[in-house]
């Protein structure tokens, strides 16, 4: 046998490391087809993202070539700058809703949580005080117990012989059982003790979400301070040359001659700073809140933001109360952005 195998060699064997070698050149082979499809996926997906980028960049140059077009042309030189100007403006408008929603937010946030706190301190406080006032009646019963346990082996030292003979295995067993009251009574204290280390440390509940009637009022106290800023800019049509401003092109409004652009200019740069702060109509604006609240409805009981056409009355309110009702739905065309800074 060992010579045949000598001259033959291990057929079983070769076949096995054959089988091994063909194996991992198929794994080889699959894993390579796999990192070949990745790198192609890699390379579309790089060839699109130049695409989009050419395209982007093409867009780009057309419009600066347009803008210097316009900047040429005397006709349009003059448009060129209202136009920025109101587009400004608009932007301005944007940032100062943007920042008086974040604002209502932050503190509505505050408040609630503050809320919360103070709620969840007065439940730790009501739950520390009821484990305080179990300790204080065990103790108490504590030291009944061992002023009893002190007065019954007072007793049975002060017994003469013959006393202590007939009664000592009754009050063995007393004093036995007056000990075991005690240490039970001590392990519940221990238990107790334990339960109030865990009330003492539990830790404060995290910020939570707001409600939906908190989110509901902050988005009609947004929609007040946004008719606050068209009724401020309404006077020339001035709100709504600058949302026009930011919604179309450069070029795609002609606002006159250069006397009708230079009274324009003048007319923004007066407005632009003549909006008054926040504080100084706080209360018309919780007025006009309240009376936009009263008409709003809502597709979904859990919506916070209010169907547009339900809250496209503008509500003008002079020094003495008078109020005046005037049609423009802010929250559908969105002016200034007031539909993105809703709270949802």
């Amino acid at each position: 046998m060992t010579s045949l195998t000598a001259i033959f060699g291990n057929t079983q064997s070769d076949d096995t490391e054959e089988s091994e070698k063909l194996l991992e050149l198929y794994w080889n082979r699959a894993e390579l087809k796999k990192e070949f499809a990745s790198l192609r996926d890699e390379t579309f997906r790089l060839r699109d993202k130049i695409k989009e980028h050419d395209g982007s960049r093409a867009r780009l140059q057309q419009k600066l070539e347009h803008l210097e077009n316009l900047l040429l042309d005397p006709d349009w030189v003059h448009n060129v700058v209202v136009f920025y100007q109101l587009r400004a403006l608009n932007v301005s408008c944007q940032r100062k809703l943007a920042r008086f929603a974040e604002q209502l937010k932050q503190q509505r946030e505050k408040r609630e949580h503050s809320k919360l706190l103070d709620e969840w301190n007065e439940k730790k406080r009501g739950a520390a005080r009821e484990i305080e006032q179990q300790l204080d009646d065990l103790r108490n019963q504590v030291q009944h117990l061992e002023a009893a346990l002190q007065a019954e082996r007072h007793r049975y030292a002060s017994m003469g012989a013959i006393g202590r003979f007939f009664r000592k295995r009754s009050v063995t067993r007393h004093l036995d059982e007056l000990v075991a009251s005690i240490e039970a009574c001590q392990q519940q204290e221990s238990e107790l003790m334990v339960k109030l280390e865990d009330i003492v440390n539990r830790n404060a509940p995290d910020t939570q979400g707001l409600s939906i009637p908190n989110k509901r009022s902050i988005n009609f106290m947004i929609l007040a301070f946004a008719q606050q800023m068209y009724l401020h800019y309404s006077d020339d049509n001035l709100a709504d040359f600058a949302k026009e401003a930011g919604d179309k092109g450069v070029g795609a409004i002609n606002y006159g001659s250069r006397a009708d652009c230079d009274v324009l200019l003048d007319i923004v740069r007066k407005r632009a700073g003549s909006l008054k702060n926040v504080g100084d109509y706080a209360d018309i604006l919780q007025q006009r809140a309240k009376l936009l609240s009263e008409r709003a409805l809502y597709k979904d009981d859990d919506d916070a933001v209010p169907v547009p056409g339900t809250v496209a009355t503008i509500y003008m309110i002079d020094e003495n109360g008078a109020i005046r009702e005037r049609d423009k739905n802010l929250l559908g065309e969105n002016y200034w952005d007031v539909a993105n800074v809703m709270s949802r």
